[in-house]
């Protein structure tokens, strides 16, 4: 006997309450994808992919890592079986994935945007592909009509310094429907752990901005250069990825003699590496104050843990986890270094690791200074933390120690053009929370306040926050 499908518009809400605040006020709103790593080029070429193992599995070390826990052999997630083979072995691992999040976004990106509501196996599995791969080959179903269909009003990709944002400035002058805009993420320029990949990295800024780069001094100026590039690009947003935030003691003559020392290829001692990145740190976050910028931090990965396997496999391949750095003693002494000197952009902090969940709700507190509604955000739950319970549980923090109604909403933080599901999934948990509260009589039946929380939540906080050129909801 067939399974009935599980997804029905009620899912995850639990109370008449928690459907009525999402389906009058929070299914329709549009998507403010304001953190993600999508490719700029796919986009800019309007790509229709070729299956869905393409769009789908490729790059997506979430699957990759619950198809090698179930055992499946490496050549069915990153070696040379065909694309049928790589979606068999998915299908038959989603099964296994029951009370991970994965088995609920397989299956909401199944429905949505493709309208199948059969529980993927192996059963299921030709059926699925055929059916997937037949769409995606429609004008519908390219990367942009993807983007459409989701409501997708914003994307913000991760780039680099030494980008040279061309596919950004050919997506808008061709006109794309969904506003796809740069992010600055400069984590490559304060890392000289290896003079090798260092001064690499320094020498691809040389090439890109055609000036030589002889010291801190012109370094510097290379990177104010590509700062007012992505200026100059529709960029208001920086981001790092770092595994805690960096707040040394350091000089500028220690500065410019650490670089000097790495650039004539030197190794540093761990106390210079600490000292270059809290100096770059400093210099980052002044310049995005300075253009009046967003900074970002998602701090907590400890990234690349299995050495055998990154050195076949390469980075972001599946073996990053949850750390356990110290986050408090930095982090304060760095935001409160940059207020101290009125130069405090509006930040997101995102923590990895749940145990600091009320240390960051509290830290924000600490920098909010009255001039921006929610000037400091504690930013929603961050890859491993972006499922059910990680989403309670930033949310929880957040209204304990601060304001969940200025928070600015969830963000996909993906590599895939089928994740939007994930902005439905937050939706319905955020409506759950606040339904489950009013039938508690924990919170007033007031649908008019709340309704416009909701709202606000999901798409008004994070276009007010921002500051992107969007037309009224």
């Amino acid at each position: 006997m067939a399974i009935k499908p599980f997804l029905n518009e009620h899912f995850l809400l639990e109370t008449k309450t928690a459907q009525k605040l999402y389906h009058d006020h929070a299914a329709d709103m549009p998507i403010i994808d304001y953190h993600c790593h999508l490719q700029p080029d796919i986009i800019a070429e309007d790509r229709n992919f070729s299956t869905i193992t393409k769009v789908w599995l490729d790059g997506d070390h979430y699957k990759w890592r619950a198809m090698r826990a179930n055992g499946i052999n490496e050549r069915f997630i990153t070696g040379d079986a065909t694309d049928a083979e790589k979606f068999a072995q998915w299908a038959k691992t989603v099964p296994y994935t029951m009370r991970n999040p994965l088995y609920h976004w397989t299956h909401m990106e199944l429905k949505n945007p493709f309208g199948i509501d059969v529980l993927l196996d192996s059963t299921t599995a030709d059926e699925v592909y055929a059916q997937t791969t037949a769409l995606l080959q429609t004008p519908e179903f390219s990367v942009q009509g993807l983007m459409a269909k989701a409501k997708v009003r914003v994307v913000c990709t991760t780039d680099d310094p030494a980008d040279d944002l061309a596919f950004h400035q050919k997506i808008k002058q061709d006109g794309c429907a969904t506003q796809v805009l740069p992010t600055y993420r400069p984590d490559k320029a304060m890392s000289p752990e290896s003079a090798v990949s260092f001064n690499a990295y320094v020498d691809k800024l040389e090439s890109v901005s055609g000036h030589t780069i002889r010291d801190l001094n012109t370094f510097l100026d290379v990177l104010a250069d590509r700062h007012q590039h992505f200026h100059d690009n529709g960029c208001r947003l920086s981001d790092h990825g770092l595994e805690t935030v960096y707040a040394e003691d350091y000089t500028m003559a220690d500065i410019k003699r650490i670089f000097s020392k790495v650039r004539d290829g030197y190794e540093l001692h761990q106390h210079e590496v600490l000292q270059f990145k809290s100096y770059m740190l400093v210099y980052f976050a002044e310049a995005d104050h300075a253009k009046g910028w967003i900074q970002q931090f998602h701090l907590g990965a400890i990234r690349n843990t299995n050495s055998r396997l990154l050195g076949k496999l390469g980075p972001d391949t599946g073996f990053d986890s949850i750390g356990d750095f110290a986050m408090a003693r930095s982090l304060a002494k760095f935001l409160d270094r940059l207020d101290g000197n009125d130069k405090l952009a509006k930040t997101i902090l995102y923590n990895l690791n749940p145990a600091d969940n009320a240390l960051f709700a509290t830290m924000i507190g600490n920098y909010n200074d009255g001039t921006v509604a929610g000037k400091i955000q504690y930013g929603s739950g961050w890859w491993f933390l972006d499922q059910k319970q990680g989403m309670i549980d930033q949310m929880n923090a957040l209204s304990s120690f601060g304001l969940l109604s200025r928070f600015v909403g969830m963000l996909t933080d993906s590599r895939s053009f089928l994740s939007y599901s994930r902005h439905d999934y937050f939706r319905r948990i955020l409506c759950n929370l606040l339904g489950n509260d009013v039938e508690n009589g924990e919170l007033p039946n007031d649908e008019i306040w709340l309704g416009q929380l909701v709202e606000n939540i999901c798409y008004h906080n994070a276009a007010d926050y921002f500051g992107f050129d969007l037309p009224k909801v």
